[in-house]
């Protein structure tokens, strides 16, 4: 794709209703206003991986705090995606080894409503924000449906 193409499709990938949350939630990080002169696309480039930055990473590696914060940012967005959309109170919980594998669960009530095992999140990373757009819808999908499946759990 040519450059110009790039830039109409990030445009409308920016609408998703999964991005917006997300940047939502990265200005929200910004109580210093530092972020304020920056573009909703420039606060979510850290998320874009394609195969040439991905290969410059090591196989085996340490995530540092900004890949973890990034990680974490956006299961939040996914979090409250589904609050928003469900009306039950989501908890995300993190519980990562320092070598970059772990485990993610969002949890409603008692339920758990999103179950992520974590593998390599010195890579965590997408090739495009159409990808990333899509599988922030995925874990969206996938927990308002196990809400919808298990309400009394969820609401207890």
């Amino acid at each position: 794709m040519t450059e110009a193409a790039d830039i109409v499709q990030a445009g409308s990938t920016l609408d998703a209703p999964f991005v917006n949350e997300l940047v939502k939630i990265w200005r929200a990080q910004d109580i210093h206003g530092g972020w304020e002169g920056k573009s909703d696309l420039d606060l979510i480039e850290s998320y874009i991986l394609d195969r040439e930055k991905r290969r410059a990473l090591p196989i085996v590696g340490d995530p540092d705090p900004d890949v973890v914060c990034r990680l974490e940012l956006f299961f939040n967005a996914v979090a409250l995606s589904i609050e928003k959309a469900t009306g039950v109170m989501i908890q995300p919980m993190l519980k990562m080894h320092h070598e970059g594998f772990g485990r993610m669960v969002l949890i409603g009530g008692r339920l758990i409503v999103v179950n992520k095992q974590l593998r390599d999140v010195h890579r965590f990373g997408f090739d495009n924000l159409a990808k990333l757009a899509a599988e922030g819808d995925k874990y969206i999908e996938g927990g308002i449906k196990m809400i919808r499946k298990f309400p009394d759990v969820a609401n207890y």
